[in-house]
């Protein structure tokens, strides 16, 4: 039976700890890389990259940024059956801009006047991004804000899959950057995301109940 979305978002958990046995499956692999492509960003900026980890030797790469101030992260990163980093673009630039202008107009989204949409659509998100650059001088902050919308949309989007992931902070970034070369390729990395599947066993997280505010307090309807 089909389930309603917010069973997802009732049940979804962190895992605290990951069954090293269990594998994700090349289809759900597939699908996990469509959910992080076609997440929304402001302006469809897409100022992201990723890193998707599978053999021991790319996962134990991604631990050493635990290593010093985090290691109790560090097990989980191991034994998931993937690992993900996040990574936000350092800069947005022209020549970046207009490569995602030209694959819009590849994927049809200029069809009725390609011309006029083109400079429309070009100069509108010129407008945000110059906004961010120049007046509120936090382009970095606005671009690393859509990495989490993309994060949060994969969270749910696994859940729906039966994949358990943990979103990690506990990381140092610099570590991660110089692991994969990622300053010189114009990224930084924000956040590591294990996949996979909880080892019931050793997970307390897995049975615990959720707990959030009460509507009262986080909502107001008008």
């Amino acid at each position: 039976m089909t389930q309603d979305i917010t069973h997802y978002a009732k049940n979804r958990q962190s895992a605290k700890a990951y069954n090293p046995t269990k594998k994700i499956s090349a289809d759900n692999i597939e699908k996990i890389k469509e959910l992080l492509r076609f997440s929304p960003s402001s302006v469809n900026s897409q100022p992201w990259h990723f890193i998707l980890a599978s053999s021991d030797e790319a996962k134990a790469k991604i631990a050493k940024s635990t290593e010093r101030l985090f290691p109790f992260n560090k097990k989980s990163i191991l034994d998931a059956s993937h690992v993900l980093v996040f990574a936000s673009k350092l800069d947005i630039e022209q020549d970046y801009l207009f490569r995602v202008l030209k694959q819009e107009e590849k994927d049809g989204r200029f069809v009725a006047d390609p011309v006029v949409f083109k400079e429309r659509m070009h100069g509108g998100r010129n407008m945000f991004i110059n906004l961010h650059k120049q007046d509120f001088k936090d382009v970095q902050h606005w671009m690393d804000k859509q990495v989490y919308l993309n994060l949060g949309a994969f969270l749910l989007g696994v859940s729906t899959l039966g994949i358990d992931a943990t979103p990690m902070e506990g990381i140092e970034v610099s570590v991660l950057d110089e692991e994969f070369g990622l300053r010189e390729k114009g990224y930084s990395s924000l956040v590591v995301v294990p996949l996979g599947y909880s080892d019931d066993k050793n997970d307390f997280n897995a049975t615990l109940p959720k707990s959030r505010l009460e509507y009262s307090e986080i909502l107001t309807e008008v």
